[in-house]
């Protein structure tokens, strides 16, 4: 996806400097910078969740990752629930 994003002058100045010292471009600078914060702010709301709010969030997280074409029984399902 491309996005067009406004930075001022003296701003664009200071990351052209920074890409130059990390050798590489401002777009990946940028890239990096957003994606470490994103972490970051995830990180931080996860942190503050209750310990049922967490485990509510790791099912979902497994059931996103769970075959949806793969089918099981009724019966299957409480013999498991059973142990």
């Amino acid at each position: 996806m491309r996005k067009l994003i406004d930075i001022d002058e003296a701003t664009l100045t200071k990351l052209k400097v920074i890409s130059i010292f990390e050798k590489t471009s401002v777009k990946g600078l940028i890239e990096n910078a957003v994606q470490t914060y994103v972490k970051n702010k995830q990180s931080n709301q996860f942190n503050n969740l209750s310990d049922e709010e967490k485990e509510d969030m790791g099912m979902l997280l497994l059931m996103q990752e769970a075959d949806r074409n793969e089918k099981v029984s009724e019966e299957e399902i409480f013999k498991m629930l059973g142990k």
